[in-house]
């Protein structure tokens, strides 16, 4: 480990999403691969639910594509989307609870040039992890890094402490892209971050709303 930060616990990740979303912001996802490390500051994530949310992808149940979802916490669940990108997120809650949140975006903190080097159209280093594409991209994650355990100080990937953000400074709003439950204010963001995505309402379809608290266990 190339930090001095505190690494995150299962138990640091095991409450409900609205409560571990708020949380991992300011939080620092570090990936080492042979090309070396790079270390990304959250600074926008979104949480999704399980069985009662209807954004969820494990919203109709277990699935081989969403198994990483039902847990134990701490895990990455890193999946495909559009035919040519990654997206990744830290399971919550207990093993066999479905709950996660997605990493939107984030700031490079470390391995700027490699970050760099791996996002060469980027107009700008507020770019760089704008977006939870360009976020996977920067660190190198691909579907291999699924299930890869967060809190192993021996894993590639490593979810580390960072300097707490003011409560203040955190904004709610509504998730990014999604088709349905599209109302609820579950994604989470720092104030003034220049890496922070712009709003894009998703096209809404019924569905209920899942219900806006935290599931118990």
């Amino acid at each position: 480990m190339t930090t001095a930060r505190r690494l995150l616990t299962e138990s640091d990740l095991s409450p409900d999403p609205l409560v571990v979303a708020p949380a991992l912001l300011g939080t620092v996802l570090e990936s080492e691969t042979p090309d070396g490390v790079v270390g990304v500051r959250l600074v926008e994530v979104e949480a999704y639910r399980g069985l009662d949310d209807p954004a969820s992808h494990s919203y109709r149940g277990r699935t081989p594509r969403n198994e990483v979802m039902w847990g134990p916490a701490g895990r990455l669940y890193v999946y495909f989307i559009y035919g040519m990108h990654f997206c990744a997120n830290v399971v919550c809650l207990t093993d066999g609870v479905p709950g996660a949140v997605l990493l939107r975006a984030g700031e490079v903190v470390e391995g700027l040039e490699l970050a760099r080097a791996r996002r060469p159209s980027s107009r700008s280093d507020n770019e760089l992890a704008k977006g939870p594409a360009r976020l996977t991209g920067v660190l190198g994650l691909e579907r291999g890094h699924n299930g890869v355990d967060l809190t192993d100080p021996a894993s590639p990937v490593r979810l580390l402490a960072g300097d707490p953000v003011p409560a203040g400074s955190i904004r709610t709003g509504p998730r990014v892209g999604v088709a349905t439950a599209i109302e609820v204010p579950w994604r989470y963001w720092v104030a003034g971050s220049p890496a922070v995505t712009t709003y894009r309402r998703g096209t809404k379809r019924r569905g209920r709303t899942p219900p806006a608290r935290p599931q118990t266990r």
